[in-house]
């Protein structure tokens, strides 16, 4: 699959869903940028003002489109629309 789409997600280095929300990524083909907030507490504001207060990690954004967190990923990617998400272009 052909990736277009930028990727950006807030994580910690110990968080199990972190990792499994990376790994999802990354088998369809995307590099994600990671953001760690466990090693800058502004970063953990700036992700819940992106997230809308959600203050769990990860928060992945997918060309700056709040999709949830790993779970939110995986059901996203089990209805058919994360491939969709990924193949899109960011907007200018």
């Amino acid at each position: 699959m052909k990736v277009a789409a930028e990727v950006v997600m807030y994580a910690t280095g110990a968080c199990p869903y972190c990792h499994r929300a990376e790994a999802l990524l990354r088998s369809k083909g995307v590099n994600p940028t990671v953001i760690r907030v466990d090693q800058n507490p502004a970063l953990r504001r700036e992700m819940q003002q992106r997230a809308h207060g959600r203050h769990t990690v990860p928060q992945i954004f997918i060309n700056g489109l709040h999709v949830g967190g790993s779970d939110d990923l995986a059901a996203l990617n089990h209805r058919g629309g994360l491939d969709s998400l990924l193949q899109t272009p960011p907007q200018a």
